[in-house]
Parts: structure tokens; sequence; C-alpha cells
């Protein structure tokens, strides 16, 4: 059986870490000491070595401030996505600031590529049921495809009982494909293995096993990492016991599971996948 895996890099410094009294605001991003240019070239050297293309979330100010960045991602023929540019929470923003946010990332990221920008991921899943005018709002900026939704409930919100498939979401404004992020049910209750802390948290076996789960299901498995994941090393924000747990647990075992996962699964792109495959409409 080939697994359909959609490969994805949220691309944002180690810094960006939500929700937490000590990270810093984006008046303090640019004295920041940075580690993304380097992550994200070993990020791009492994999928290189595999030869697999993947997609990747330019938070819009990581872009701005490296621009040479997002150039060598397309040139190696990665897909390039907005994860918006200033990373706040959906929830805490107001219809005109999300649109004004997402139109912003949009626009530097095409500027950067000379191409149009398909797809946007929120800051930490945080799309809910109380922010309805999301999906009108990425039509409206243009987006084709989203991967915001996280269909369990979660720290920063979820949607608990969207589907799990993608789906198309239609509106008054046009119709737009959401690729909810990958869970799988254990004992009737839907988990989530495939990304960041999760990730990083499940044994290399039980991530395959729930990958080759989900595939039998007829599901695009969505794995997602940052480029801090990759550095085991990276300077640490001051945090409770729980989201420090959370945010660093294990960050020396994500390397090898992601050569691993290279190594076993097919990996593509959202846009690939788009062209080749048939989306339902959903509920």
């Amino acid at each position: 059986m080939t697994m359909k895996c959609i490969f994805t890099v949220d691309v944002e410094d180690w810094f960006h870490i939500l929700d937490v009294p000590s990270a810093p605001p984006l008046s303090q991003w640019a004295s920041m000491p940075s580690r993304v240019e380097k992550n994200f070239f070993s990020l791009l050297g492994i999928f290189s070595e595999y030869k697999v293309h993947v997609t990747c979330f330019f938070l819009g100010w990581v872009a701005e401030k490296f621009p040479h960045l997002v150039r060598e991602a397309a040139q190696q023929g990665h897909e390039i996505a907005s994860h918006g540019y200033a990373h706040r929470l959906v929830y805490e923003m107001t219809p005109a600031e999300f649109l004004e946010d997402a139109r912003k990332s949009k626009e530097i990221l095409e500027d950067i590529v000379g191409q149009a920008i398909l797809g946007y991921r929120s800051s930490g899943f945080s799309v809910t049921e109380n922010t309805p005018w999301f999906f009108p709002a990425l039509i409206e900026a243009g987006f084709q495809y989203d991967s915001s939704v996280f269909p369990v409930a979660r720290g920063h919100g979820g949607m608990n009982g969207a589907p799990l498939a993608p789906y198309i979401v239609q509106c008054p404004q046009g119709t737009l494909t959401e690729f909810p992020m990958t869970v799988a049910k254990v004992l009737g209750k839907p988990l989530c293995f495939f990304g960041g802390g999760y990730l990083r948290l499940f044994p290399y076996s039980v991530i395959k096993h729930m990958t080759e789960k989900v595939a039998s299901e007829g599901r695009p498995v969505i794995f997602y990492i940052h480029p801090r994941e990759v550095d085991p090393h990276h300077p640490r924000l001051p945090m409770g016991m729980i989201r420090t747990f959370k945010s660093y647990v294990n960050l020396e075992s994500t390397e090898d599971k992601i050569r691993r996962l290279m190594a076993e699964v097919s990996v593509t792109t959202f846009r690939e996948f788009l062209a080749t495959n048939q989306i339902n409409v959903g509920n």
C-alpha cells in the first residue's frame, strides 16, 4: 500500500512559541538571536537527500527578513505557502485584523517567488467555532486551500467534531479546500501523532503504525514540523512545566524520525495532492 503523506514545515523561529508570557512581542523579534536560517537549511538538506518536495508555510515576518530562504525553497521545488504574518492566534484577532495579516503575508511571499500562493495555515491551528469569518476571509484574501483545522479540542482551540478527511468549504464568497490536521482514532478517541510535540513524543514505531492506519482509511497523512525541532540546542523560553515539556520533549529525536519517514513513505505537497485528487464537499 502506498501511503499518501503531505509533509509540511511551519517556517518560524525558536521564539515564536504561542501563548506564553516569556515570548517576545513582534517589536522585539528583530533583536532576538535567530536560528531559523541555519535550521531551515538543515531541513532543505534532508529533503534534497531523499529527493522529496514538501509544503513550506512561511511566517510572513520570516520571509520578509530572510527572503533568500523562500527563494531557495522554491528553487528546490518545494511549495511555498503562508503561515500568516505576525503569528497571532486567529481567535484573538478581529476579522479585519486577520484579513490584513493574511493578505500581507500572501503579498510578501508572492513578491518574493513571483507566483500565486495557494495555501494558508494559521498559527497554532487556532481557527475555532467562534471564528466563523475565518474561511470567508481566506477566500477574500485569495487563498485556495487551508490547513488550520485541528479536529479535536486542544490548547489553542481546535474544532471538535470537524471532518477528519479533506473537504470543500462552501461560502457565499466562494469555495476553499480544507485539509484538517491528521488524527487517528484510538479506542474511539481521535489523537494526533503526526506533528510538533506529538511527533517528538511518540516512538517512531507508533507513528508509523498510525500512519498506516490512516492511509488504510483512504485519508492523506499530514505531517508538520518547525525548523527549531531539528535543533536540540536552540535557546529556551522560560515557561511552566507542562508547556516546557510540550515544547522541548525529545528534540534530539526529530531528525531521525524525519529521515525514516522520508525513506519509508511517499511524500508530496498540498499543491500536488490537489492536482491529482478529488476532494468532497464538507457537511
